[in-house]
């Protein structure tokens, strides 16, 4: 459904017609509330995945070596990129207080990208399940036993499905393939070629689709549901994946508070997530309003071509509204950030937690990502560029919420946390592809 400009939508959010223009905007959130609330989730669902992920830990020393030196955690670090802020006040000739961090989720183990976490997740959590029931293993036994050829056979028996643009797609392959399940990756006309080939070569089935995101998943979701022995994880409703990205909240809070980094009252945190469906940044978001409460500020960041969780929040219509409703096409080559429509679920759980949204450009995405390999020698993938344009969003068109917050004269003490999503799997031939396109 087309809805027109004349519409009383567009009359009730002008910010919509600028969004239809493919304008980049700053969206504040209304409905914050310092104490933000939802029904729909909760902390001991994180707690869980924690648990679960520590049980799994002897696992997965045995199945990615790598994992050695982090004794089975799948974590990335944070730095300051104290060159890369400077690049960027020069670029954008903005005055931008505060400390710059990084948060390195483009060099998390095994699949390089936030959906590491969400996704091996939702696969641990449900060979557990299987291996338990199937009377293979218990939870006080040593996980490593998941590596022995016993239970791969009967993980075998088994199917994993999952719709993506990408990295979800590989974090689910990757791992799932690991240990022995069968996986169906339904894939969008967005999703890049190397990150299908590399399914292919770990052993995954990819189904290639011309429609984009939201028809991969809503196929991956009917033929799953034909096949009793196979287990859909639903990008849009999973509340698995979301605990699983929550998880990263916690173990930031500890990274920040071993780097002597405060967040309270008088040092505010300013947090800016790429965003697709919304998972991945909805998750964090969910876990770190519930550590620091009023003290942190979330900015979701997204492509001027699939804005879908800005619309989907602004009118509150959430998923009953798509970026091609209001002209858009859904077309940007930050592909994992290509989402139409965002999760309801996510929606809902964001409405009073998040503090806003932004958009921006691929050419500012391009622009960026040559500067951070020019000042910091840092190599990410367009969508995780989305993340870097938020302090610059926020000086340029956040003023309001800042004064709104008593938050201006606080700035000089505040930390911009990026986080970065993806990018240490991208292919060289294609990285140098990304940075001519930077110059």
């Amino acid at each position: 459904m087309k809805i027109e400009r004349e519409h009383e939508l567009f009359n009730r959010h002008p910010l919509l017609k600028d969004i239809a223009n493919k304008d980049t905007v700053f969206w504040e959130n209304t409905k914050w509330i310092k104490m933000a609330k939802t029904e729909l989730f909760s902390m001991k669902e994180v707690d869980d995945a924690e648990e679960t992920l520590t049980r799994f830990s002897s696992y997965l020393i045995v199945a990615f070596p790598e994992l050695a030196k982090s004794r089975g955690l799948i974590e990335s670090t944070i730095k300051e990129i104290p060159a890369m802020k400077e690049a960027l006040v020069k670029q954008y000739h903005l005055s931008i207080p505060g400390q710059f961090l990084l948060k390195c989720d483009y060099a998390l183990p095994i699949s390089g990208s936030i959906k590491a976490r969400g996704g091996i997740y939702e696969v641990l959590k449900h060979a557990e399940r299987l291996a338990i029931a199937n009377g293979k293993l218990k939870k006080e036994d040593d996980y490593a036993v998941l590596a022995m050829d016993e239970l791969r056979s009967l993980f075998q028996q088994y199917t994993i499905a999952v719709g993506s643009t990408g990295n979800l797609g590989l974090s689910i392959g990757i791992m799932g393939k690991k240990l022995g399940f069968n996986v169906v990756v339904h894939m969008s006309s967005d999703a890049k070629e190397w990150k299908k080939t590399l399914l292919r070569e770990k052993g995954a089935t990819v189904i290639e689709y011309e429609a984009d995101y939201s028809v991969a998943v809503e196929q991956g979701r009917k033929e799953a549901a034909q096949n009793p022995l196979c287990h859909f994880i639903d990008d849009e409703n999973s509340k698995d994946l979301f605990a699983g990205y929550a998880v990263a909240a916690k173990r930031l809070k500890g990274q920040l508070e071993k780097t002597n980094i405060l967040v309270d009252e008088a040092h505010p945190l300013f947090v800016y997530l790429p965003c697709g469906v919304g998972g991945g940044p909805g998750g964090v978001a969910y876990g770190l309003r519930e550590i620091y409460g009023e003290h942190v500020h979330i900015f979701f960041a997204e492509p001027v071509a699939s804005p879908c969780m800005t619309i989907g929040l602004m009118t509150g219509l959430h998923d009953a509204i798509s970026v091609e409703d209001i002209g858009l096409d859904n077309n940007t080559e930050a592909d994992g950030l290509a989402v139409g429509r965002a999760s309801k679920f996510v929606g809902k759980v964001m409405e009073t937690y998040i503090s806003g949204c932004y958009t921006v450009k691929d050419e500012e995405l391009f622009t960026s990502l040559g500067l951070a390999m020019e000042t910091e020698g840092l190599f990410l993938e367009p969508s995780a560029h989305a993340g870097m344009f938020g302090p610059i969003q926020l000086m340029k068109n956040g003023q309001s919420y800042l004064e709104k917050h008593n938050l201006a004269d606080r700035m000089e003490q505040a930390t911009h946390l990026i986080w970065a999503t993806g990018g240490s799997m991208v292919p060289l031939e294609m990285r140098e592809e990304y940075l001519n396109k930077s110059k």
